[in-house]
């Protein structure tokens, strides 16, 4: 990513995360293509994204979904509530995790274990099999955890699920490097910033919305769906969240394939701002897998510019030959 939003007196770009140091968000940020960007962790996403709106940072990167444990909820209910935020890219992140320990604990002495709640999900089946029946201490993130334990000596728990990079500059024993319930998690993080210029389209690119639907309509979440499929668009990611003023009320949030440069985007766009009460655009950017949209027939842009075309022909016509009354 080349932003052009670099300050006159060279001042690097500054990107929050969650931290602190040592988490795989500190991972993805350190994948973002700037030079040498400031990095200024935070405690958790929603404060990441705080700055990123107060203006004290110039993005946040956070994670927003993994393979595993599926969407990361703090951050689709962020984005979607507050003043605009939008996608700017992708990065994806295999995960793996070791077991820290301070030096001197053998496995077991083990009761408890701190770790982020997405962590703790991709490593249950493990921990129960290699070690029994241990309480799971929420933690912040995977580095928060890790931290409390080299720095607290009555921490209340007596190991932690990180990254063996955090563990080794913890000074931290590792009693293994590699604990997963699936070798192959991928965890997405996004990088966010305020509305302006859309990333340029690549062909391999997404757009995320966030779309509410009328109340107590049957048939509104199929009419929804058939703005994507008739012009041809896939959703990669799509799910409920509650709208959290009432019981019953939910809005979806969706990943599509494609940019908003692309006709059929658009289309999508206008038929979903006529038809549902709410419609929020949280950007487009490139798939992080690279992976080119395969476009279905009579869907690309040439084809919605040439039935614009023909459109227009017959308002012509019209206009010259006139119906007699």
């Amino acid at each position: 990513m080349n932003d052009t939003r670099v300050a006159d007196d060279e001042k690097p770009l500054r990107l929050s995360f969650l931290g602190p140091f040592g988490t795989f968000c500190n991972v993805a940020a350190l994948q973002v293509d700037v030079d040498n960007p400031e990095l200024v962790p935070a405690v958790d996403v929603p404060a990441a994204l705080r700055k990123v709106r107060a203006g004290e940072v110039d993005y946040g990167v956070v994670p927003i979904e993994n393979s595993v444990e599926g969407s990361v909820n703090a951050t689709l209910d962020t984005l979607s509530t507050g003043s605009p935020l939008e996608i700017k890219a992708e990065m994806l992140v295999p995960i793996r995790f070791c077991l820290a320990v301070r030096p001197g604990t053998r496995l077991e002495d083990i009761r408890r274990v701190a770790t982020h709640p997405h962590a703790w999900a991709q490593c249950r089946t493990w921990i129960a099999a290699s070690i029994g029946e241990i309480v799971h201490v929420p933690a912040t993130s995977t580095a928060a955890g890790a931290k409390e334990l080299a720095d607290n000596p009555n921490a209340g728990f007596e190991a932690a699920l990180c990254s063996a990079v955090t563990a080794r500059e913890l000074g931290l024993n590792s009693l293994c490097d590699d604990v997963a319930d699936n070798p192959k998690a991928v965890t997405r993080f996004i990088m966010v910033g305020k509305p302006g210029r859309q990333p340029d389209p690549t062909g391999a690119d997404k757009t995320t919305l966030t779309v509410q639907l009328p109340d107590n309509e049957s048939g509104a979440l199929m009419r929804m769906l058939e703005q994507f499929a008739v012009r041809g668009v896939n959703l990669s990611r799509i799910e409920s969240r509650p709208v959290g003023d009432s019981l019953g009320r939910y809005a979806f949030s969706i990943d599509a394939e494609g940019h908003i440069h692309d006709e059929r985007i658009q289309a999508v766009l206008i038929g979903l701002h006529r038809s549902c009460p709410r419609v929020a655009f949280h950007g487009s950017y490139p798939a992080a897998n690279r992976d080119h949209i395969r476009l279905r027939p009579g869907t690309s842009n040439s084809d919605f510019q040439a039935a614009r075309r023909w459109v227009h022909s017959l308002l012509g016509d019209a206009a010259r030959h006139p119906q007699e009354g």
